[in-house]
């Protein structure tokens, strides 16, 4: 986590002509602000025409702070374990399937959503199964979490074809201030 470091490392990667290039290390434990730290440090000497992977980083929130660093692939298990413990994300932020308030829930997980498990099963079914240790339960949120991140990577890949990433990233920052305030540059500013 030593600034120095990381870009000597960086520097040291380029020059060596790969067809990408992984950044690792910032997705166990540490804080977030660390993490775009890292990607400041890093991303302005990784060549802009190849990929950059940011290993193991997957939250809505840090893939889209990462995008602004100039980061084009992302892996993590996220969205299939939170699926396999209840915790499903929305439009409007995530929800605890467990919850006593979906009991008796006929509402789909998010009204917004278009997904198989949004179309055919209430909130107070998917707490159902959830609650009995269905194996649908576990299939069922993982489609729906799975078919969440990729209409947010759609989105983002829109936004960046338009030309309006920054536009995209002030309307649904997940930090209250966003990067700007923390001293961040971001390898998009228009």
């Amino acid at each position: 986590m030593y600034q120095d470091l990381r870009e000597q490392s960086a520097q040291a990667l380029a020059r060596m002509d790969f067809q990408g290039y992984a950044i690792g290390g910032v997705s166990v434990g540490e804080p977030k602000s660390l993490m775009r730290s890292v990607l400041e440090w890093t991303t302005p000497f990784l060549p802009e025409n190849l990929p950059r992977y940011l290993m193991g980083v997957g939250t809505p929130e840090d893939i889209l702070d990462a995008v602004m660093f100039g980061i084009d692939l992302f892996d993590c298990v996220l969205p299939t374990r939170n699926a396999r413990n209840g915790m499903l994300f929305t439009s409007i932020g995530k929800m605890s399937i467990k919850q006593t308030q979906y009991a008796e829930d006929k509402r789909p997980i998010d009204d917004t959503c278009a997904c198989y498990t949004c179309r055919h099963y209430s909130r107070a079914y998917l707490r159902h199964l959830y609650l009995a240790n269905e194996i649908l339960s576990s299939r069922l949120n993982t489609i729906h979490n799975l078919y969440y991140y990729m209409n947010f990577i759609k989105d983002i890949r829109e936004a960046i074809r338009e030309g309006s990433l920054l536009n995209f990233y002030k309307t649904h920052c997940f930090h209250p201030k966003g990067l700007e305030a923390e001293g961040s540059a971001h390898r998009l500013t228009t």
